[in-house]
């Protein structure tokens, strides 16, 4: 009777053993779950501010602007300069960053709008005392001007196009100015418009490339200074670090 209980006892320690082995199992796959679930959690968090990222990018990078309409305009409304205005002839003029003058050349001919629109918003005063909003330093090497808002999303009050004087091979050349503009939209110019510094590729979209209505003669390295100075906070594309400010401008 003895050699009985013994066993029963030993029987229900081996039934208690294997309960806590089962109940460890249990709590075990629970934790796996419990941490996968985590996992999927924190990987989707990513997805969305990967996407939310690259959208931020498409809208912006152009360079541009976000856009304000999900049907692109394809006319201009009479607030638009008359491409008349640019007499189909080459300009002279400059642009002064900070305290240093940049001699400038406008194409009148190959970009008849985007200059007739330049003069006309230099002519009134327009872009003096504003501030360069955005400058990259990565890939594309551009400091972008223009806004009032010092936003990236103001303009003069009126959008137009379309793109004129886009570079075949897609390089934008030292020097260049150029038009901004958003994404896929050929009709969304407005007065941003950006300064290359270095060699940039910008693979053209739907709508095309870039508006190329000048170029920089002298004083760039006033924006290559900018521009080593870098991004705020160290980024690779935002607010330039140093200031980047539009004292006068003049055309003739």
């Amino acid at each position: 009777m003895a050699k009985q209980k013994q066993n029963l006892s030993k029987a229900a320690q081996e039934r208690l053993k294997n309960y806590e082995v089962k109940s460890q199992v249990v709590r075990d796959t629970k934790s796996v779950k419990k941490a996968d679930n985590g996992k999927a959690i924190v990987v989707a968090i990513v997805a969305i501010l990967v996407a939310v990222g690259l959208q931020f990018s498409y809208t912006t990078y152009g360079p541009g602007k976000p856009k304000v309409s999900a049907t692109p305009v394809q006319s201009n409304s009479a607030d638009v300069p008359s491409p008349s205005l640019a007499e189909n002839r080459e300009w002279t003029g400059s642009i002064t960053l900070n305290k240093t003058k940049m001699a400038i050349t406008l194409d009148g001919k190959a970009a008849p709008q985007a200059v007739a629109n330049f003069v006309s918003l230099v002519n009134k005063g327009f872009f003096e005392k504003q501030s360069c909003h955005r400058l990259t330093v990565q890939g594309l090497f551009v400091l972008q001007c223009g806004d009032p808002t010092g936003t990236g999303t103001g303009g003069p009050g009126y959008n137009w196009g379309p793109v004129e004087n886009e570079p075949k091979d897609d390089i934008y050349r030292s020097g260049v100015l150029a038009m901004a503009r958003v994404g896929n939209d050929g009709y969304s110019m407005g007065s941003q418009f950006f300064i290359v510094y270095n060699n940039s590729t910008l693979p053209r979209d739907t709508a095309g490339g870039y508006t190329v209505f000048g170029k920089i003669t002298s004083g760039l390295e006033e924006v290559v200074k900018i521009a080593a100075d870098g991004v705020v906070d160290g980024a690779t594309d935002g607010k330039p670090a140093s200031p980047a400010v539009l004292t006068k401008l003049s055309v003739k």
